[in-house]
């Protein structure tokens, strides 16, 4: 877990956040090891920003690799952030309810189960389709 934590804030350095001055760095490890990064990318209009964890999602889905065991999320405040409701839901396209997210506080880490931080989501199953 300390290794996915050290690489969501390395990558932070990588972050443009010229706005809210509030880097985010995401790592996303895959079944197989592998280990995705993404930094948040704002915009001026807000609307069109990407956020650390999406960063992290669309490098490893257009990688190949869809099957995820557990994600790291930091700041350079190491405030605990944990992902928000779009990147949760983004998350539950992927990774079923035990998937582990851990949020960096610095000295420790808290871990959530995705299920517990997003209860009753919307899947691909309530839609009548098959990925």
């Amino acid at each position: 877990m300390h290794d996915l934590v050290d690489a969501a804030r390395d990558a932070i350095a990588d972050a443009y956040a010229p706005y809210s001055e509030y880097g985010v760095g995401a790592a996303l490890r895959t079944d197989g090891g592998t280990v995705y990064t993404g930094c948040n990318v704002e915009n001026a209009n807000y609307s069109n920003s990407l956020h650390a964890e999406e960063v992290a999602v669309g490098k490893a889905v257009s990688a190949g690799d869809c099957s995820f065991d557990a994600l790291a999320v930091s700041t350079a405040a190491r405030d605990g952030v944990t992902p928000c409701g779009m990147c949760r839901q983004t998350l539950a396209e992927f990774c079923g309810e035990d998937f582990p997210v851990h949020c960096d506080e610095g000295e420790d880490v808290t871990t959530y189960r995705l299920g517990d931080l997003i209860p009753e989501t919307i899947t691909a199953e309530n839609l009548g389709v098959e990925p």
